[in-house]
């Protein structure tokens, strides 16, 4: 399997989170918690390694800036 489009994907902005072997899956579930209530972060995708290694893509919408109201 091929990683996310990191850089290709003009809609989304990708953050890798590498988390160790030692990190228990209850763990994971309130790192990730809060990286999505905080930031808007969801995820995209996991890979679980043999050691026990988690890498884990992060995915949120990009913001595009407003047009600032025009005063009339």
């Amino acid at each position: 399997m091929t990683p996310p489009p990191e850089g290709n994907d003009p809609d989304w902005e990708y953050r890798p989170l590498r988390l160790p072997p030692g990190v228990t899956r209850l763990s994971a579930a309130v790192q990730l918690s809060i990286h999505a209530e905080f930031s808007g972060w969801e995820l995209s995708r996991v890979l679980l390694y043999a050691d026990g290694t988690r890498k884990v893509w992060l995915r949120r919408k990009r913001s595009t800036p407003g047009v600032p109201e025009l005063l009339t």
